[in-house]
């Protein structure tokens, strides 16, 4: 489900105010690690702090230089946000972001004092910083957009070459592909992901990305019509013939997201657990 380029440095200065810091939770699902941002050198803004590693925390204090004044996140799951609320219970920081959801795999301990909404601010005199609702990975996920370099933070939304889970019922296949799209939209200069490195040409990410989810979404239908009558777990060697075996039950979890966008554009029904293409009129 994901595919990561070689390990990257622990410290990153990427623009002049702008620096990474890759927590040390590598993983198959998380590459390198999370990747957390700093905003700004006088007034410092963390991006996504990631878990609750002590180590991590310490360090993303010591590379702000200065005083934390927010935290942002960009959703809550467990390799996200989880340390958000530590690193604000010991630099009096702001927390900003959209709380969690109540579905499983959320940080919970994860409270904005400021509750993002599409296209709210936050401004200092270093740099602005737009939120940008991307439902879709998770309901609550916002991508942030730096005004002055043009830059859009993602998150989990984009990921170069790599795919994430779609996890329903937080998940949405629907929304995630509406959401890419507006993310194409906004024309910016570089994304900057959650794992992994910077994106120099958005388009060309974005693009494989929607292509590389319709094609999955062709092969959900093909199965369907060649296997009707099956469980998702029975799908899963149908559609995803080219994913190892031993990631088949998080395959399973972004297939049904393919199915119930399906069954939402009226061209597939679930009866008794078991899928159907539904007949043309």
């Amino acid at each position: 489900m994901t595919s990561f380029g070689p390990d990257m440095p622990e410290f990153s200065e990427l623009e002049p105010g702008v620096r990474r810091l890759v927590a040390p939770n590598p993983s198959m699902m998380t590459g390198p690690g999370t990747n957390t941002y700093l905003f700004g050198t006088e007034q410092v803004a963390v991006l996504d702090p990631g878990p609750a590693i002590e180590s991590h925390i310490e360090r993303i204090q010591k590379f702000a230089g200065a005083e934390i004044r927010w935290i942002l996140v960009t959703h809550t799951h467990p390799d996200h946000s989880p340390a958000a609320a530590k690193l604000a219970a010991m630099t009096g920081a702001q927390l900003l972001g959209m709380s969690a959801p109540e579905t499983e795999y959320q940080d919970a301990t994860f409270k904005a004092v400021r509750e993002l909404e599409d296209g709210d601010e936050l401004a200092s005199a270093e740099f602005v910083i737009e939120a940008v609702h991307t439902p879709g990975h998770a309901s609550n996920h916002l991508c942030y957009r730096h005004v002055g370099l043009n830059w859009l933070f993602t998150g989990d939304h984009i990921i170069d070459g790599s795919t994430v889970v779609i996890n329903p019922p937080d998940g949405n296949m629907k929304h995630y592909l509406q959401s890419l799209q507006r993310a194409r939209q906004l024309q910016c200069d570089a994304l900057a992901p959650g794992h992994g490195e910077i994106i120099r040409d958005p388009d060309r990410a974005i693009d494989w990305l929607i292509d590389h989810r319709l094609e999955r979404e062709r092969k959900v239908r093909a199965a369907l019509a060649k296997s009707p009558n099956l469980t998702t777990r029975d799908l899963v060697p149908h559609v995803y013939r080219d994913v190892d075996m031993k990631l088949y039950a998080l395959a399973e979890r972004s297939l049904l997201a393919h199915l119930l966008k399906l069954e939402d554009d009226g061209v597939a029904t679930c009866v008794n657990e078991r899928w159907l293409q539904v007949a043309a009129e």
